[in-house]
């Protein structure tokens, strides 16, 4: 073989083994809604699914005829195949007939104002929810605007800033987030509950500075995009390269490291952390209270508390109050 044929072919055994080197170490990213069905607890018609077009990853099950209605701040999306499965083998007549959407919890309160009526896209639903699950201090405002009764409050969770992985950008901190070339995914904080406590912690991290870099000047200038709905948006956009990191429960970060997305989180020290309580409450004009009963029961179980554990939710302090 003449010489200059040998170095092209050892050229391109190069670049075919470098090639294959980087997809290995990041490999394609996962696309919405991730669960595989999972997330689905009715019967499926034809099945028709095209990414980023036509996929409608919150809304679960058939609305049609449902025993058991359920809507869930959405960053508990990934715990509840195995939360409706669990439920379903202690109440078989359920079995294929509950429906949940996990939408942010303000989206999901406007649906309800709008009698309960959500349009996405062309489709426009109308479905009457059973159960109500935010966050405790919006549970019991609700509860004290006559719209739930028996609210349960029944696991924790603490934030954690979500990056790339291998964490490019070297970010460790909360003060991090305000470095000039930092670009960032934040939930908007006239929907996103997750945005009060953010806010709590940078305060408590870099006190009103620190805030107003993150949630103001960075906003302004485009380093900072709010989301609609940011357990989906922050990890897509860290992946699409879009932004460097994003603040989320910490759950989420142990649910894309799960699945293989190249996403890792970046601890918050305790001191600058909070921790959330969520609680859920039968709504008053629930269509099937009784289930919503049993429903809101079962979450505060040892099988119920055990399927959270396994995404890093924790359960409530023994000490906890209930209100």
């Amino acid at each position: 073989m003449k010489p200059h044929r040998k170095l092209l072919l050892a050229l391109l055994l190069l670049v075919a083994s470098s090639t294959f080197a980087l997809a290995r170490q990041n490999p394609t990213p996962q696309m919405p809604p991730w669960s595989k069905g999972a997330n689905d607890p009715a019967a499926q018609g034809y099945v028709f699914h095209v990414p980023d077009v036509d996929n409608v990853p919150d809304l679960h099950g058939n609305p049609c005829n449902a025993k058991l209605v359920l809507f869930i701040g959405g960053n508990q999306f990934f715990v509840l195949p195995k939360l409706v499965a669990a439920f379903e083998q202690q109440h078989p007549e359920l079995k294929g007939r509950i429906y949940y959407e996990t939408l942010p919890p303000g989206i999901l309160r406007r649906q309800i104002a709008h009698n309960n009526t959500l349009t996405l896209g062309n489709l426009t639903i109308q479905v009457r929810p059973d159960v109500y699950e935010a966050g405790l201090r919006v549970a019991h405002q609700m509860e004290a605007a006559g719209q739930l009764t028996n609210v349960t409050p029944y696991a924790t969770n603490n934030l954690a800033i979500m990056v790339a992985k291998g964490n490019p950008k070297h970010i460790h901190s909360l003060r991090d987030l305000a470095r000039k070339y930092v670009r960032l995914s934040m939930p908007n904080p006239e929907w996103e509950g997750v945005a009060k406590q953010i806010a709590a912690s940078l305060r408590e991290a870099g006190g009103e500075a620190l805030f107003q870099a993150v949630y103001q000047a960075k906003v302004h200038s485009g380093q900072t995009i709010l989301t609609e709905i940011h357990h989906r948006q922050t990890p897509m956009r860290i992946m699409q390269g879009k932004v460097d990191a994003g603040v989320t429960w910490a759950s989420e970060v142990r649910f894309q490291e799960s699945i293989g997305n190249p996403i890792q989180g970046v601890a918050i020290a305790p001191a600058h952390n909070v921790t959330a309580t969520y609680a859920g409450g039968i709504m008053k004009d629930a269509p099937h209270p009784q289930a919503a009963a049993a429903w809101l029961n079962f979450l505060k179980t040892p099988q119920a508390q055990a399927i959270y554990h396994q995404y890093g939710f924790r359960s409530l302090p023994s000490n906890a109050s209930q209100k």
